[in-house]
């Protein structure tokens, strides 16, 4: 049986590593306004609400300043799917890579498979957090935060 690929996204911004690294951890201007908690550490913890029903809480398992920071998702509610804590232990790692004064974002949820009950409505959301409010805060200092 072939394992399922984790949901990744990569993209190239015209700013630093540094600069990028600052505006993914600004979770509350580019991803969710509903927004508890700090996530530019090392071991932050933060969550984010979205509706009533709706919240993931993470902390920062890893970071290597300027290079790489990992969400580790400690708990969570996923109002809309039957199975509500499916992002429970997983991942969301954000890797960058500075050249030629532009960044790669390497973006991985890890443990989000097309196997995945919230597959088919998270990769859209995700694909558009980072493609569109992501990087319009990164470039031109204001993302559209849910």
């Amino acid at each position: 049986m072939k394992k399922q690929q984790d949901f990744s996204y990569s993209l190239t911004v015209r700013a630093s590593a540094k600069e990028t690294m600052k505006k993914i951890s600004q979770v509350n201007l580019w991803w969710a306004k509903n927004f508890g908690g700090k996530s530019g550490k090392l071991n932050d913890e933060f969550s984010v609400y979205f509706g009533d029903d709706t919240y993931v809480n993470f902390k920062l398992s890893d970071v290597i300043t300027d290079k790489k920071t990992i969400w580790l998702v400690t708990d969570c509610n996923l109002g809309w799917i039957e199975d509500k804590k499916e992002w429970k232990n997983n991942e969301v790692i954000w890797t960058v890579i500075e050249k030629d004064g532009k960044t790669k974002i390497d973006f991985v949820h890890k443990g989000m498979t097309p196997d995945s009950e919230c597959y088919e409505s998270c990769k859209p959301g995700w694909t558009h957090h980072i493609k569109d409010s992501l990087v319009k805060l990164i470039e031109d200092g204001k993302g559209f935060p849910e």
